[in-house]
């Protein structure tokens, strides 16, 4: 059973949903026919240990659309809070009577299946030694390939221990925040190469999806699972690609929160020169 690793139920969550501050509607916007999320999902169910993928969105009623879609491809779905992701995330993991629980945000369509099981398997390999396996603390790949992998107890220990709204809200901060109650353990980029600053595979602005749908139209006929370094080969050879969202590299979430974070330093994050107006 390929969703097993020694009896261990592994359940991978993506948290979706129709309302995003920045770029409403993101995850249904088409890429190759389908929905942007759907081929996230895609690229996930291409990872060997990835286990049962489940896209858990919100029960808002504008995400009714997002659970319809996940009917018709197959996937499974949990429908739980709006703001309180940490919640939702447990309660999928419940649902789902998860043994580790990985976190893949769904704003990674060209997340590589690859660094997902090189994550997993790393965890897998030292799971007596971590207790919670990342490849963002710190940050090597391209923004956009985010994979966080736990055992349901200590998700379960955040769930009922995290009280700050960023705890909350980002899922799992409360864990690597707390490295003196939890053993966390990175993986690095191949090559010792740090590409977190200045490549930007994910999606937030308008610039993203047209940058991401560029890659799609360039690489995914050749092969719809395309990795990491197919990507950064066309980069060097398509400048124009690379330029895109060039400008938003290195924008993250962690801008916000910089008095909050303990574990994060300033370089890790970018303040933009001029936030666009939100889209409503």
């Amino acid at each position: 059973m390929h969703n097993t690793h020694h009896n261990l139920n592994i359940v991978t969550v993506v948290q979706t949903r129709m309302g995003s501050s920045r770029l409403p509607g993101k995850a249904l916007m088409p890429l190759m026919g389908k929905p942007l999320f759907v081929q996230q999902v895609q690229r996930m169910r291409a990872a060997a240990l990835a286990g049962k993928i489940v896209v858990a969105t919100t029960t808002d009623v504008t995400d009714d659309i997002i659970e319809i879609t996940c009917i018709s491809e197959d996937i499974p779905c949990y429908r739980g809070h709006a703001t309180d992701l940490l919640d939702r995330h447990y309660q999928a993991a419940l649902q789902y009577q998860a043994d580790v629980v990985i976190k893949i945000p769904s704003d990674c369509p060209l997340i590589d299946p690859a660094v997902i099981d090189r994550v997993i398997n790393y965890y897998l390999q030292h799971k007596q030694r971590y207790d919670y396996v990342s490849n963002l603390h710190p940050a090597t790949y391209p923004d956009g390939n985010d994979v966080e992998i736990m055992p349901f107890a200590v998700l379960e220990n955040a769930w009922k221990q995290a009280q700050r709204p960023l705890e909350r809200e980002h899922t799992t901060p409360y864990i690597w925040e707390h490295p003196e109650k939890f053993r966390i353990g990175n993986v690095v980029m191949e090559g010792e190469v740090d590409h977190s600053m200045n490549h930007r595979f994910t999606i937030d602005y308008a610039e993203d999806y047209q940058f991401i749908k560029a890659v799609y139209e360039a690489l995914y006929e050749g092969n719809p699972f395309f990795s990491v370094s197919d990507i950064l080969a066309l980069l060097e050879e398509r400048k124009d690609i690379f330029l895109i969202n060039q400008q938003w590299a290195g924008v993250n979430w962690y801008r916000h929160h910089l008095d909050e974070l303990k574990t994060i330093t300033p370089d890790q994050t970018k303040i933009p020169e001029a936030e666009p107006e939100t889209e409503v």
